[in-house]
């Protein structure tokens, strides 16, 4: 292993060699989707993403005679810590070629890296909690990923598993076509829960977005707080998160369920602006922009979305509020003019959504695994 040195970033220049490695080890896959350079900088800037006031990160390249051959991050989140009562260090932007050698050697600096900061197991890929992409995709390697979700090759979670690293849970990604329609049998019944209920949907109010967003928190602090893994966002954070969403937002797929206008409910669904960023090789300048707007706003370029948040408060869990929201989102999202959504991600112990998603018509097309292992 001594023809593989490992150096931690602490330059401007190791952190661009940190963001565009991948972009070399993917180049020619027609599946990967080269992140914008812009936002990957403004997201590792410990300064202005607030996600750093309550994490300790270190990012690492793997040199071989001089040449970036792979890259990792730790990660200690004491806000994950504090909430779940772990000493669970994470690991991620784990990206290697199929090499044993380099893989084993910057798992091992992970693993030591964690160690020395009290953590007695890791856990990964998170890039760099739940709150952001996580898992090694392990099915469906033939389409590119949706917002916001991980690629890499087959091969990558092969070497996690050789280092030692075993499954912890497995998370689900759904397509669901709009062609097949909503069953009718199931609209019946969702018509019917709705009058019943008393409970309303509606689309959020961009012009009161600052409001919508405390409603949204009220529903996301206790409708996720029993999820496995689920990291819990101070307000600076979560406005942070929300602020950089508002720029890609449809609201007439981000939906808030009320009762008695209290919120009750909130789904958010994004459009699939990977559409988009697959066709400017990470940058807006000098033609980057225009590509960007052209291909955003025309509709046939974007007629997809991922619904990424979909939660109810424990009040009113089981009681059909989630089957509301789903057949609402894709009632109005057919009459927006996607075609087909993706339901991700769903971790396999939620048999209830899981099972909500193939009433849908959902198909299980791809599928990611977390690993960890004590240390």
């Amino acid at each position: 292993m001594s023809n593989v040195d490992v150096v931690e970033v602490e330059t401007k220049a190791q952190l661009k060699q940190f963001i565009t490695y991948p972009n070399r080890l993917y180049k020619g896959d027609a599946n990967y989707v080269t992140p914008l350079l812009m936002e990957r900088k403004e997201f590792f800037d410990t300064q202005t993403n607030p996600f750093f006031r309550s994490a300790k990160t270190h990012l690492f390249l793997a040199k071989r005679n001089g040449e970036v051959v792979g890259r990792i991050a730790t990660c200690v989140n004491y806000r994950h810590n504090e909430f779940h009562m772990e000493k669970t260090g994470f690991f991620g932007f784990f990206d290697t070629p199929d090499d044993e050698n380099i893989s084993q050697v910057l798992l091992k600096v992970a693993m030591i890296t964690l160690k020395k900061a009290g953590m007695d197991k890791m856990r990964g890929p998170m890039n760099f909690s739940t709150n952001h992409e996580c898992g090694f995709l392990v099915k469906g390697f033939d389409s590119p990923p949706m917002v916001m979700m991980t690629y890499n090759y087959p091969y990558q979670v092969t070497l996690a598993e050789k280092f030692g690293l075993k499954k912890v849970m497995d998370l689900y990604a759904y397509r669901v076509d709009s062609e097949a329609g909503i069953p009718e049998r199931l609209q019946r019944v969702v018509d019917r829960l709705k009058k019943r209920s008393k409970v309303t949907v509606r689309p959020i109010d961009m012009g009161d977005y600052d409001k919508e967003l405390d409603r949204v928190k009220q529903v996301y602090d206790s409708g996720w707080e029993r999820n496995w893994g689920f990291v819990p966002m101070n307000k600076e954070e979560f406005n942070h998160m929300a602020a950089n969403l508002k720029q890609i937002l449809d609201p007439s797929v981000v939906l808030l369920a009320e009762y008695e206008g209290k919120p009750i409910g909130f789904s958010l669904a994004l459009p699939d602006i990977n559409k988009a960023l697959i066709r400017l090789n990470g940058r807006l300048f000098p033609f980057g922009l225009a590509k960007l707007l052209w291909h955003t706003k025309v509709r046939s370029k974007m007629n997809s979305v991922r619904l990424v948040i979909f939660g109810v408060v424990p009040d009113f869990q089981r009681r059909g509020i989630d089957s509301i929201l789903f057949i609402e989102t894709f009632n109005r999202g057919t009459a927006a003019g996607y075609k087909w959504a993706e339901l991700s991600w769903i971790l396999e112990t939620n048999e209830l959504m899981r099972r909500a998603a193939v009433e849908m018509g959902g198909d299980p097309y791809k599928k990611y695994r977390v690993v960890e292992m004590p240390i």
